[in-house]
């Protein structure tokens, strides 16, 4: 199921025998068995598609994710010492969903609603995520060999926005923790600055979620310096 890229609807057998590294009649009968529970679909030209048990399950996930006692007190902590909003996003298929937020104390601020559905390919918390879910070319190498992600009006103008990766069980992408406010306040030289705070707010949050370091923790949690 994760052999599909953002803007994917369907895939022929072919394709995803090539990228999962498997025989097509071994992907033919893992697609079916999956199809059974509809989290694939076949369509009638042949092509295999998410079903929806897929969403569901991404649904359950979240309902079942502990944000009052991990995610909430993290924002808490980033808007304090910022002094911005702060947000944590999750992926949902091709688009980011604001799973939580916590609003900052300035008058002048950036509005985002919990559940808001944005895309992924603009602004800086969706740039991360897709770095950090394996997109090739640029920014996303760029973003996964700095750890973090600066956007200014990218997705809405007079917007600015700073983001970092958090990682859950076995360091596995999460979703992506930011600060966001006015650009006319938060200016790239702040953001650059704020950029070690949201870092360190990740890496703790993603500690908190994962467990303490390993040998298999993402070298961008603790190897970044300003």
């Amino acid at each position: 199921m994760e052999s599909f890229e953002v803007g994917e609807s369907s895939l022929s057998l072919a394709e995803l025998a090539r990228r999962v590294g498997l025989h097509k009649t071994t992907v033919l009968r893992l697609a079916r068995t999956l199809a059974l529970s509809q989290y694939m679909v076949q369509t009638d030209d042949g092509l295999w598609r998410l079903g929806p048990a897929a969403g569901w399950l991404g649904a359950r996930y979240q309902a079942g994710f502990d944000v009052n006692n991990v995610v909430e007190p993290a924002l808490h902590q980033l808007v304090k010492e910022t002094g911005e909003s702060a947000s944590f996003y999750v992926r949902e298929g091709a688009i980011r969903s604001c799973m939580a937020r916590v609003e900052g104390p300035q008058s002048v601020r950036h509005n985002v609603r919990i559940g808001e559905r944005l895309p992924l390919d603009r602004g800086a918390p969706g740039r991360v995520i897709l770095a950090f879910s394996g997109s090739v070319g640029e920014p996303y190498e760029a973003i996964r060999k700095r750890g973090f992600h600066i956007s200014l009006g990218e997705r809405e103008a007079e917007v600015a926005s700073v983001a970092a990766p958090v990682f859950g069980l076995n360091w596995r992408l999460l979703g992506s923790m930011c600060i966001s406010g006015p650009s006319s306040r938060l200016t790239k030289a702040k953001l650059e600055k704020h950029a070690k705070v949201v870092i360190r707010a990740a890496n703790q949050l993603s500690y908190a979620l994962a467990g303490s370091r390993s040998a298999a923790t993402p070298a961008v949690v603790s190897h970044w310096h300003p």
